[in-house]
């Protein structure tokens, strides 16, 4: 009787192992495997004919046993294939080249409805090449895992799918790595489908599928899934986030993860969201969520990961952080990135078990809480782009034995830094841009980016940084006030790949012990005082692609050996003392796109082998500041890509080469301060994406060529461009017009002159009179001063003179009407005084020049003397201006009758005489021009009836007039009118 109870136990936990052997489907790995059924085979080899496998993942699809394949699983009693895993094995490098080999594509053949038993089916991480997602594999009704996420599908997301009405796990993250890493080609229209999953789906991922066309009703559609517990909806373009649940749902009282990020939110946060009691992660970053965070979110019992940021909350989250510290389930990720103010409450130390704190790209202030020395999970701690003050207490200490990443940069702490503090798991950390002081902190840590720049840190670096910091790859200490050599035990750091120290007070030479096993890639110790040569060590850096040692005091010869540095991109020396020539040697460097070496004491010409810069034609070269000369050599019209050239302050000569237009990219080009002649070639206008240019001081001759855009004209001074026709500084921003032109400016030959819109505030000056070919001179809106003189009837070739919003005042001059080419006149919109008959009638009683009178009375076609003060009356010599268009002479105060003799202007388009103290009758003369469009005789103290036969039915273009009748005025006029 013992024996059978010592028995027991064991018999029945071997019969249980039977049961669970007889149940348990399994995979063809294990022992007395399968034997695949010839049915299933032929079914997977027709799937397999179907889809193309650059990488030979599926060669071992040939044998007769197709259970033991590579990604299948069969189930070991039944033998059926239960299981397709055919993810692809490189999916961790999805951004690069890996990532295509490795991956299937072509087709997914129907054959896969024959596997009646299939559960699992995984073609994640593939390229189907944006096919659509088959319409059968709803048919598949055995699923209960599936997933075609990183697949490159595209279209409607089939409403099949809702038939998987077993289907626990559902992944259509639909992100492609193309070169829009965001692009969006799948989507789900309607969701209705969800439905028919109801009962069984746990686990939902449909980023990056467009739900845009969804409607209002997404959220009602996915809160009947009754069982899910993970929904994943990253970058879907849903646009309304309901405020409430609609009755019918069932609330996803299960959710445990919820990720609403990067979509176009624009509301508080749903209450709803506060019912969600098994929520443990929520993820509502990357939308334009407003408001305050509610402090009830905070009483969510399980939530640990809750990423609020990028969006557009504000105020102070004191009541939001008091809650999640009081709540048990005590959080572990927090992420607060919007526009908090306030400061950080001292309840955060609460929050034991919190690894991750990110309040960063707020504008949140105060000091920084002594609190955060208490949370001892604490390795992540994110406070940058705030307003914090004061100096690092106790807490910084703390917290240093846990913590791995530390972002404190961009805020206002101060003081000195604590020393010889320890931070055994520090990964990387950044202190820039605050106002610490005092000396390097001699902190031992494994990070691997140390960032200290725009500080106010100084003595010298420690020597033995590399005992210290074993691990930096990145060192940037820019911007502050270090000082003394910079120490050879750099190169002891054989992971170091980035060296930035500049603006600094470094001396001495710069290390000279670099070595072939370094990884350097970039080094900028610019603006210090480091003197010597470049040390020849600096070759063994084989991968440096970017040095920059400008502003320092190196001299010597340039190394010809920098020409094997082979994926050297950016060469920036500039305001150093090299001297000698360019080597040639610097032509064959095979990656070299920025050349900076201005400021020097380099002499010799533009090495001719500078075209065989392949690389370089999509950057700059910058040679200026030196002593160079010779030519432009034809070579460098090779770098038909080339953005920035700039030869500026040499002694460069010849001509600027006529086919210039071949730097069809050329953005920038100086050749300003050298010896350049000949005439401007034509083709530079060519060049449509050319923003700055100056050939200023140098001996060009000729004209500019008229489609040249600049309108600054220091970019040309100090040239001899005696055949100037042409010259349009219209808003330029200029504030001085000379009253002088200097010795060697030469304009005899210019015709059209337009400095409009600037901000002169002077007189007309007098060398204008000097340019007797002027056809065209526009001085509109330049704030002109004081009044006309008399030298402008020595422009006899005058057509148009626009003196326009000004402050010009005093009568108009005589000679105004010694113009005789003269078409165009406005003086509008000034301070003239005075009777215009005196300008009129000028010539009439000149010395018997009446038929120069009749010349220009003849030839002007525009007179606007509008919005000025003149007074008189009408002289009716106008009538003799037989080609004018257009006479405005509104808001003056002249008075007197209206001369018959406008009639005789039968040319005239515009008539403007409102709002002055003309009185009498309206002439009859006026009807008979038949090319009047335009009349205005508002505002006078005109009288008597409207002349019947003028045209205009606008009864406004004689208001303010009281003792006017006729039509179309209402008022009716006297019989004996």
């Amino acid at each position: 009787m013992n024996l059978k109870l010592k028995l027991r136990p064991s018999f029945f936990f071997s019969f249980l192992v039977f049961i669970f052997l007889l149940k348990k489907p399994d995979l063809g790995s294990a022992s007395n495997s399968p034997k695949c059924i010839s049915s299933q085979r032929q079914a997977l080899l027709t799937f397999k004919q179907s889809l193309t496998d650059p990488s030979g993942r599926l060669s071992s699809w040939s044998g007769p046993d197709c259970c033991k394949w590579r990604g299948v699983g069969c189930d070991r009693r039944t033998s059926y294939v239960i299981k397709i895993d055919l993810r692809n094995p490189n999916q961790t490098l999805r951004r690069n080249g890996e990532f295509r080999k490795g991956s299937l594509g072509g087709m997914i053949n129907p054959s896969l409805t024959r596997l009646k038993f299939l559960s699992y089916l995984d073609l994640s991480s593939n390229d189907f090449n944006f096919t659509e997602i088959p319409e059968f594999l709803g048919h598949i009704v055995s699923l209960r895992y599936l997933n075609l996420s990183f697949s490159s599908f595209s279209g409607e997301v089939p409403a099949s799918l809702g038939n998987l009405s077993k289907l626990e796990s559902l992944d259509l993250y639909a992100q492609t790595f193309s070169d829009d890493l965001f692009t969006i080609n799948l989507r789900s229209g309607n969701l209705g489908w969800l439905s028919g999953l109801s009962s069984s789906l746990t686990y939902l991922n449909m980023g990056f599928v467009s739900l845009r066309g969804a409607g209002e009703v997404w959220l009602e559609d996915l809160s009947r899934l009754e069982k899910l517990k993970e929904l994943h909806l990253f970058s879907c373009e849903i646009w309304n986030l309901p405020l409430s649940f609609p009755s019918s749902s069932a609330n996803l009282k299960l959710l445990e993860v919820l990720d609403l990020s990067r979509n176009s939110f624009i509301s508080p946060i749903p209450n709803w969201l506060f019912d969600l009691t098994s929520l443990r992660k929520l993820f509502l970053q990357s939308n334009e969520l407003s408001g305050e965070i509610p402090a009830v979110l905070g009483d969510l019992p399980q939530l640990k990961h809750l990423d609020l940021s990028e969006n557009s909350f504000e105020g102070q989250i004191h009541r939001f952080l008091d809650a999640l510290s009081k709540n048990k389930g005590n959080s572990s990720l927090l992420s607060l990135s919007n526009s908090f103010t306030g400061s950080i409450p001292s309840s955060v130390g609460n929050m034991a078990s919190l690894k991750k704190l990110d309040l960063s790209f707020n504008s949140m202030n105060g000091k920084i809480p002594e609190s955060l020395g208490k949370l001892e999970e604490l390795v992540d701690l994110n406070l940058m782009e705030n307003k914090w003050e004061g100096v690092l207490l106790n807490w910084f200490s703390i917290i240093a034995a846990g913590v791995t990443e530390l972002y404190l940069e961009n805020n206002r702490i101060k003081g000195t830094l604590p020393q010889n503090l320890v931070f055994p798991n520090l990964a990387a950390f950044d202190l820039s841009s605050n106002n610490f002081q005092g000396p390097f902190p001699r902190w031992t840590t494994y990070a691997t980016e140390l960032y200290l720049y725009q500080n106010n840190f100084s003595g010298s670096l420690p020597a033995d940084i590399h005992v210290l910091m074993p691990r930096l790859k990145n060192i940037k200490l820019f911007q502050n006030s270090f000082t003394g050599k910079i120490p050879s035990s750099l190169c002891e750091l054989t992971g170091l790949e980035t060296l930035n120290l500049r603006n600094n007070r470094f001396s001495g030479s710069l290390p000279k012990c670099w070595r072939p096993s370094s990884e350097l890639y970039e080094i900028d110790a610019s603006e210090n005082s480091i003197s010597g040569q470049i040390p020849e060590s600096l070759c063994n850096c084989s991968g440096i692609t970017h040095v920059h040692l400008g502003g320092n005091k190196l001299t010597g010869k340039l190394p010809s050996w920098l020409s094997k540095l082979s994926s050297l991109s950016m060469l920036r020396l500039p305001s150093n003392s090299f001297d000698g020539q360019i080597p040639d040697d610097l032509c064959s460097a095979p990656s070299l796109h920025i050349l900076d070496l201005s400021e020097n004491k380099l002499s010799g010409p533009v090495p001719k082998c500078i075209g065989n810069l392949t690389a370089i034609i999509r950057d700059s070269i910058n040679l200026s500041g030196n002593n160079m000369y010779g030519e432009i050599p034809a070579g460098i019209l090779d770098l038909t890509y080339l953005r920035i050239l700039n030869l500026s302050r040499n002694s460069v000569a010849g001509s600027i080469p006529g086919n210039i237009s071949k730097l069809g990219h050329l953005e920038t080009l100086d050749l300003s301060s050298n010896k350049f002649s000949g005439a401007i070639p034509q083709s530079l206008a060519a060049i449509s994406s050319l923003r700055t240019l100056n050939l200023s001081y140098n001996k060009l001759e000729g004209s500019i060529p008229k489609q040249l855009k600049f309108k600054d004209p220091s970019i040309y001074i100090g040239n001899e461009l005696s055949k100037l026709k042409e010259l349009h500084l219209f808003n330029c921003e200029l504030k001085n017009l000379p009253l002088s032109l200097p010795s060697h400016a030469n304009l005899k030959l210019l015709e059209v002159l337009d400095l409009s819109q600037n901000s002169f505030s002077s007189p007309i000056p007098n060398w204008l009179f000097d340019l007797t070919s002027l056809r065209k001179l526009t001085l509109q809106w330049v704030d002109l001063q004081g009044s006309i003189p008399p030298g402008f009837n020595k422009l006899k070739l005058l057509e148009t003179l626009d003196l326009s919003y000004n402050a010009l005042s005093g009568e108009i001059p005589a000679v105004l009407g010694d113009l005789p080419q003269l078409k165009y006149l406005d003086l509008s919109r000034n301070s003239f005084e005075g009777q215009i008959h005196m300008f009129v009638d000028a010539l009439s009683k000149n010395k018997g020049n009446s038929s120069l009178l009749s010349l220009t009375l003849r030839n002007l076609q525009i007179l606007d003397l509008s919005l000025n003060s003149f007074t008189g009356s009408f002289p009716s010599s106008v009538g003799n201006m037989a080609s004018l268009k257009k006479l405005a002479l509104p808001l003056n105060s002249m008075n007197g009758k209206i001369p018959e003799s406008l009639g005789k202007l039968d040319r005239l388009e515009t008539l403007d005489l409102s709002s002055n103290r003309f009185s009498g009758a309206i002439p009859q003369s006026l009807a008979a021009i038949s090319s009047l469009h335009t009349l205005n005789l508002s505002y006078n103290k005109l009288e008597g009836r409207i002349p019947k036969n003028l045209k205009f039915k606008d009864p406004s273009i004689y208001n303010g007039n009281e003792f006017l009748c006729g039509k179309p005025l209402p008022k009716r006029c006297p019989r004996k009118q």
